[in-house]
């Protein structure tokens, strides 16, 4: 017999060995020895001083626990069928490894270099202030979501089986723990290994991996797309391919609007990055001072306002993190956020935010069609670049200052290793953009006691939420004109993140293959 019991435990209970299992035994009524126990999902309640730990468990009982055994079976594919795959971050690697499974052999293109030279070029940004616009925080074998927290949260639940692709990261070395929590992270400490083993799984069924592989153009007759361009020389015939390159190529976009193939301006949302110690977010939302209990996670927080008409909120909240330089391009400074699996850095860092319609909010963009919303990016970042130093270091504030706009005198250290350059972003930025914030960070502090502090720092721009672009697509995933091309993942403006990217490729592996 099998039961699904909810059960709530005390912190003193989680630090308790055997206490979920003693917890079980009283709810049922049954002896201790009688059977085991699964636990399905765990999450932490601290919106009141007693923290408490919610549990929600499958119960053998007098019958074995099975197995949690995931079925992916990976054919050999080299000889079959190919599927062209442009870009290998969550999009292009699920629907690489999704081709494994349905018997096609995935010929996938990466401008980027794999992880481990990938570092050096990291290295380079943080230390030097270079950036290469091949191997970056971007670009490279795992896209964006190599360097990241790892975040695994998604609302496109409609889109795809969420539980197979964590399942395909357990698979691949992520830990199982990501199929309990409630918010589940890998950390980016765990995830160049976990793209490691994706593409020698890949290698290993026959699949192709070429790295420092840039399309430089699309060869089309008669609305069908028959080859790409490969770094301006070489010329690869293609039947089928998905361009998963993710929203910050803005090469593809601007080559296939050169081309007079189908886009749309898509709204977006642009901002800053917060930066506060970490034991603040901790005091507040854990009802603390001083150390949080050790058995507690480092605090995270998800705030939203409306102001004038546009939404005003945190992104890719890192707790226990570090701001890194995501720049795709000498010129331009750009900023995100990563948190190492431990999530124990002294800092929390956030983005923060504001909602832009590309239709009403950004009139002076209008001559450059569906790019405008892009060229309002690179407007932005170019100012980051200018008042930041013309290095990658980048322009902040003090929260306070920002908000009631007087320059900082000085800054708050920080987990920005290019380093900060005091500059006042409450006038530099757009009243589009600042405005709003500066209202929406005084909200916040209402709702968060403590948030609101000098302690903090603003640092520009996070610009990169997710694409300005749309590459639009059929019921059947492919370009409404051109035959052969299936748009994917962020960079069509289909995915928000790594686990909705890894579907929609998955999506895509699946719609490209039918009639081949």
């Amino acid at each position: 017999m099998v039961k699904n019991v909810q059960l709530r435990l005390t912190l003193k209970e989680e630090a308790t060995p055997g206490s979920l299992q003693l917890r079980t035994a009283k709810y049922l009524g049954v002896a201790e020895g009688s059977f085991q126990l699964k636990v399905l999902r765990k999450s932490i309640d601290a919106r009141k001083p007693k923290i408490v730990f919610n549990y929600k468990v499958a119960v053998y009982i007098d019958e074995p626990r099975p197995k949690d055994q995931a079925s992916f079976k990976y054919h050999d594919v080299s000889k079959a069928k190919p599927i062209h795959i442009v870009g290998f971050g969550p999009a292009g690697m699920w629907a690489a490894l999704r081709c494994l499974e349905l018997g096609y052999k995935p010929i996938v293109l990466e401008r980027g270099k794999d992880v481990k030279e990938r570092r050096r070029d990291l290295k380079a940004i943080n230390q030097d202030h270079v950036v290469n616009g091949e191997s970056n925080y971007c670009f490279g074998e795992g896209g964006a979501g190599t360097y990241s927290d790892g975040k695994l949260y998604t609302r496109s639940l409609k889109r795809g089986d969420v539980r197979r692709i964590f399942e395909s990261l357990v698979l691949h070395g992520a830990t199982d723990q990501i199929l309990v929590d409630a918010h589940p992270h890998i950390g980016t400490n765990k995830l160049p290994k976990i793209v490691q083993n994706i593409r020698e799984v890949i290698l290993q069924h026959g699949g192709e991996i070429h790295f420092n592989t840039k399309v430089t153009d699309f060869v089309i007759k008669n609305n069908i797309l028959k080859a790409i361009v490969l770094n301006g020389v070489d010329e690869m015939a293609v039947d089928r391919l998905i361009l998963a390159t993710g929203h910050s190529a803005r090469d593809i976009f601007e080559l296939l609007h050169k081309k007079d193939i189908a886009l749309t301006a898509k709204s977006f949302a642009m901002g800053v990055r917060v930066e506060h110690p970490q034991h603040i977010i901790d005091s507040i939302q854990y009802h603390c001072s001083g150390e949080r209990n050790e058995l507690l996670p480092a605090a995270s927080y998800s705030l939203v306002e409306q102001v004038n008409h546009r939404g005003v909120y945190s992104f890719c909240m890192c707790p226990g993190g570090f701001i890194v330089p995501a720049a795709t391009a000498p010129g331009e400074v750009v900023v995100n956020g990563m948190s190492p699996s431990k999530r124990n850095n002294l800092y929390a860092n956030s983005g923060i935010v504001v909602e832009i319609d590309v239709d009403k909010d950004i009139p002076k963009y209008e001559k450059f069609g569906a790019l405008k919303g892009l060229e309002y990016q690179k407007d932005l970042e170019r100012l980051a670049f200018t008042s930041g130093g013309r290095r990658q270091s980048a322009p902040a504030q003090r929260l306070t200052d920002f908000v009631e706009g007087t320059l900082s005198q000085d800054l708050n250290p920080t987990s920005y290793q290019p380093g900060l350059n005091s500059a006042p972003l409450h006038s530099l930025l757009p009243k589009l953009l600042g405005g709003r914030l500066r209202q929406g960070f005084k909200a916040f502090g209402e709702k968060m006691h403590g948030y609101y502090t000098s302690e903090a720092n603003i640092v520009g721009v996070e610009s990169r939420t997710s694409s300005p672009v749309t590459i639009p697509r059929n019921k059947q995933l492919e370009h409404p004109v051109i035959k052969g091309l299936f748009p994917c993942g962020e960079g069509g403006g289909y995915a928000g993140g790594i686990v909705s990217a890894a579907m929609d490729g998955e999506r895509c592996a699946e719609a490209a293959m039918v009639g081949l």
